[in-house]
């Protein structure tokens, strides 16, 4: 889906690519209220935009949208930036592109449930209505089922379909349920259904995490980030990294408490 060349009549082959030098020049002069610098930082700035989204691809349709609602994510990082905080740019301008394009996939994705299944969850409802009226009870799924089954009997192309079938047509013509909606709320303070579930596997705030740890480490000189690469990412003790490097452990041990703190600082 990303291999187009033109989204929103953009030519992606052919963007911009500003230096950190350009970039801390424009920003200052936005924030003077240059038109022309803001204008520059923000289209020097649309691959970061599309690097972004493409982390959600598998969950939209339409990668035109998603750019310009990412788009409006790093204009309100232009304009809210602030350089005197010692920060890359791209470090707070991720988040903030993220965040818009979480906001509009959550306020206009629509779950859609396929014609036959919509079709077997009306005729289960219409049946377990009937059971009811006629049993004075909840039809049982296994009584329920049997409805069904005689009802789709009646069509000689209808196969019969099972308790498990029928029972995932009903969840699926469910309204869904909004992660926004407040389950519990005293003295103005609500807890959300959002509040009460975790994504053990969310790769796009992993993504931006990883995006953002990498900027971090680009500040540390190459001995730093090798201690960290061979302590944190490869397991190495401090030992190890002091025989590798040829320091003493005291060594290692001191560059990295100092490149863990600067790595704090950034983050």
């Amino acid at each position: 889906m990303y291999n187009k060349v033109v989204i929103c009549g953009v030519n992606t082959n052919r963007l911009p690519v500003l230096s950190d030098e350009e970039k801390t020049e424009l920003l200052k002069r936005a924030r003077q209220g240059d038109a022309e610098a803001r204008e520059r930082l923000i289209s020097g700035n649309l691959r970061l935009v599309l690097s972004v989204i493409q982390r959600f691809a598998p969950r939209s349709d339409d990668p035109d949208d998603l750019f310009q609602v990412g788009c409006v994510g790093l204009i309100k990082a232009v304009d809210n930036f602030d350089p005197a905080q010692n920060v890359k740019f791209s470090t707070y301008a991720v988040p903030m592109i993220v965040g818009e394009v979480k906001r509009y996939l959550r306020d206009n994705y629509m779950i859609r449930v396929s014609r036959s299944v919509r079709d077997l969850a009306y005729k289960a409802l219409w049946e377990k209505e009937r059971l009811s009226a006629l049993l004075g009870r909840d039809p049982t799924p296994a009584e329920l089922c049997e409805a069904v089954n005689e009802r789709l009997a009646e069509k000689e192309d209808q196969k019969p379909v099972t308790e498990a079938l029928i029972a995932e047509a009903l969840e699926a013509v469910v309204d869904p349920v909004s992660l926004y909606d407040p389950v519990y709320s005293e003295g103005g303070d609500s807890i959300y259904l959002m509040d009460q579930i975790k994504d053990e596997d969310d790769q796009v705030e992993k993504a931006a995490l990883s995006m953002a740890l990498g900027e971090a480490t680009s500040a540390l000189d190459e001995r730093e980030r090798r201690i960290i690469d061979l302590r944190f990412f490869k397991g190495r003790t401090q030992m190890e990294v002091a025989g590798e490097i040829g320091i003493s452990q005291a060594q290692v041990s001191r560059l990295e408490k100092s490149a863990l703190e600067r790595i704090r600082r950034r983050l």
